[in-house]
């Protein structure tokens, strides 16, 4: 009965916020649905798209300076249109539309520290300064930035303490594309996004006054989708220059949903594409945080039994975990990790980045 009362009033409060917040929306465009076609042109989906309700560009990497100090990074970038999104019957158009976050992470396994930092901006006056160019691949939030410059990937970012990495990132193999049928079409919970990879880019720079040199991962996604119960993503590059992507959504009981997929790309750039019940993941450890009291696997046991592929992949450093409550309201796990095993009857040995 409460309920029932209760819902009408709801439903006009809400309608009233809408049109405030339509006023407050400073001219975006109408929101595209789903994508439908996983087709990729460079450099033009590297571009931000403005009608697209989510998009990211989204970097790993294992690197190593001068002086042998071994290193991983993580720098991503988000844009969300908030059209839809509602906390009860408050539309957050209300607060900003796009939002835009950030997130950057630093692990030394050498001195077995993480530091990490994220920032956000509503695009309003007087708060953090951001562009996103729907023109070209030139994506600013704040002092961090990202740019591609003939097929050169040019990345800028900073940590609280000073820290400041700078990286050229360059493809060494072909774009893949992911998604179902290795289409670039990635059906997702609610909608489908275009997904597609660089796996293996060479990376030079300097973090602080220390020159470095490495290989990368990009991942790129554009689409519209709803909310899953959680996720598990694996980048994997092996020692015999192929690479396995693995990328499981959990339903809200942390069953893994259908929408679950990956992605084995050969040495020359050839990809093929894994269903779900084309792999296993076995949890093998896990890791507690003293800071958030979170539970996370932080050493696998990866079969692909069609590939011949057996791997164990495990933390090279404990607490890689993110709190990033104050922008995009998730705390997650995402580190390096190191990776041994075979493929076939061969002897492999590798790097991942795990996002859990």
């Amino acid at each position: 009965m409460y309920r029932n009362l209760t819902k009408p009033i709801e439903s006009l409060a809400g309608n009233v916020l809408d049109g405030v917040a339509s006023l407050l929306n400073y001219g975006e465009g109408p929101l595209v649905g789903a994508p439908t076609d996983g087709t990729v042109r460079l450099p033009e989906d590297l571009y931000s798209k403005p009608d697209a309700e989510t998009e990211w560009w989204y970097y790993t990497g294992h690197c190593s300076t001068d002086a042998g100090r071994e290193f991983g990074f993580e720098l991503v970038f988000f844009k969300r249109r908030t059209d839809r999104d509602r906390i009860g019957f408050f539309p957050m158009t209300a607060l900003a539309n796009p939002m835009y976050f950030a997130h950057f992470a630093i692990s030394d396994v050498t001195r077995q520290s993480f530091q990490f930092d994220h920032t956000r901006s509503f695009g309003m006056p007087f708060d953090v300064p951001v562009s996103m160019s729907a023109t070209s691949c030139d994506v600013r939030l704040g002092k961090w930035s990202l740019r591609e410059v003939a097929g050169k990937h040019i990345l800028h970012a900073t940590l609280e303490d000073g820290t400041t990495f700078d990286a050229i990132l360059e493809p060494t193999k072909p774009i893949v594309l992911n998604g179902d049928g290795g289409d670039g079409l990635a059906k997702k919970v609610g909608g489908a996004s275009k997904h597609f990879s660089f796996t293996r880019m060479s990376a030079t720079g300097r973090l602080d006054s220390e020159s470095f040199t490495g290989e990368a991962w990009m991942d790129r996604e554009i689409g519209s989708w709803g909310a899953a119960g959680g996720w598990d993503w694996f980048s994997i590059q092996l020692d015999n220059n192929t690479e396995l992507m693995l990328y499981q959504f959990a339903d809200g009981d942390g069953g893994m949903l259908g929408a679950s997929t990956g992605t084995y790309v050969l040495g020359d750039g050839i990809s093929q594409y894994l269903t779900r019940q084309e792999f296993e993941i076995e949890t093998l450890s896990t890791w507690t945080s003293s800071a958030t009291g979170a539970t996370y696997p932080n050493r696998w046991r990866i079969l692909v039994p069609s590939l011949g592929i057996d791997l164990e992949a495990a933390s090279l450093i404990p607490d890689q975990e993110l709190d990033t409550r104050g922008t995009t309201m998730i705390v997650y796990w995402e580190g390096t990790c190191r990776v041994v095993g075979s493929v076939g009857d061969r002897r492999v040995t590798g790097k991942a980045y795990v996002e859990l």
